[in-house]
């Protein structure tokens, strides 16, 4: 096959999604595989598809729907494999990616506005503060969907133009817990009004976000979410993994690093992702800032007797100290996006022999496992999970030991 003059081939994947050339240049919508003509425009290569909605360019929650899985998977591992590889390090083995389902996402935090007479639900435009008036969504469960045409005439009248409702929808065991912020629900017509959406659209709860903090005006049902077999109340708006079936995967590669040790210390715990399937086989200690959700973990493990104790306490300011990590024969942790740096300090100085490290961002993990390697921590198995289906976003599972 004769090669087009000045035609470039993409090679991998950006960040945040563009195709890069093997010289270096960044291509928007371009996918490994592809070829770049001499005039711009893009010969599809093998792994570029159709995109799953009518959205995606405009809508900023998917950046990969034109991405085929096979190359989504290469993505998310060589993410974490390039970061790791600035600092040095490399896993003795790595797992092919785990990704999620479509129409598997079970929380969603987005808007309702008001533009030219118009109600408009979704999420904001990919690089705008425009919102995208939401008519399809195949990475949204179905329960979450079904409420976006019944919200948008609940909403209509408490919109003035140019006004902005938030909406976040959490699916739990009883059903949609639903959180609404900047939505003036004083008057008892309004308040009538919202109860009776909650009892048409079957809510478990719903909730209304003030400047006093949150309120809950109906409650069916307490939302529980079912977390290693115990039923774990959740707060409004509380954090839980993004599906139930990125959550099992990444449950599953805990178990598979912690297994035989006890006892196990969960660090960053939220309200027990990790604890409570940990706690079917070891003594369990979790730990997070987050008051209502230590608070929710510790009282369903004292309603369902496990082994479990809890602490709440701001490991960002205050990591547990080397002592008090020694009692301790692994620990997990799972972070927010800035990672754990003042503990994995502490836990490189300890006398811990194994860690199973959750993270959602590469570059703070690099950054942490950086930390533990250069303290006699070696990275044996990495686990790639993309649970956020079609998006950049890329968390793991890593398994140190010394």
């Amino acid at each position: 096959m004769n090669r087009v003059p000045n035609q470039s081939n993409i090679v991998r994947m950006a960040a945040r999604g563009d195709g890069v050339t093997a010289d270096g240049r960044f291509v928007a919508g371009a996918v490994p595989g592809d070829t770049i003509m001499p005039d711009g425009s893009i010969n599809p290569g093998p792994h570029h598809i159709a995109p799953a909605c009518r959205h995606y360019g405009h809508c900023g929650g998917c950046q990969l729907q034109h991405v085929s899985d096979a190359a989504i998977a290469d993505f998310a591992r060589d993410r974490i494999l390039q970061s790791l590889a600035h600092a040095g390090i490399t896993p003795a083995h790595v797992f092919p990616t785990h990704i999620s389902p479509a129409h598997s996402r079970r929380r969603a935090a987005m808007r309702a506005t008001r533009r030219g007479g118009q109600v408009r639900i979704g999420f904001n435009a990919q690089g705008a503060h425009e919102l995208v008036d939401m008519a399809e969504c195949p990475v949204l469960h179905p329960r979450l969907f079904a409420l976006v045409g019944p919200l948008r005439k609940l909403l209509g009248p408490h919109l003035a133009e140019r006004s902005a409702i938030g909406i976040t929808m959490t699916l739990t065991d009883q059903g949609v817990d639903l959180l609404l912020a900047n939505l003036q629900a004083h008057s008892l017509p309004v308040i009538e009004g919202l109860t009776a959406f909650a009892a048409e659209q079957q809510l478990a709860r719903l909730s209304i976000e003030g400047p006093l903090g949150v309120e809950t005006l109906v409650a069916a049902a307490e939302p529980c979410v079912t977390m290693g077999g115990v039923a774990v109340p959740v707060p409004p708006a509380a954090f839980l993994q993004a599906s139930a079936d990125g959550e099992a995967a990444l449950v599953a590669a805990v178990l598979s690093i912690t297994q035989g040790a006890q006892p196990l210390v969960d660090l960053f715990a939220g309200a027990g992702t990790f604890s409570f399937p940990l706690a079917r086989h070891a003594p369990v200690h979790a730990v997070d800032g987050a008051g209502p959700a230590i608070r929710a973990l510790d009282a369903a493990a004292r309603r369902h007797q496990c082994a479990i104790t809890t602490e709440h306490r701001d490991l960002f300011r205050k990591p547990l100290t080397v002592p008090e990590l020694n009692r301790f024969a692994a620990a997990v942790t799972d972070p927010p996006r800035a990672g754990a740096a003042a503990q994995t300090e502490m836990l490189s100085l300890s006398a811990i022999p194994t860690i199973a490290a959750v993270s959602c961002n590469p570059a703070t993990f690099a950054r942490d496992a950086e930390r533990l390697t250069a303290s006699g921590f070696t990275l044996h198995r990495l686990w790639p999970v993309a649970q956020f289906r079609w998006s950049t976003h890329t968390e793991l599972v890593a398994e140190f030991r010394r």
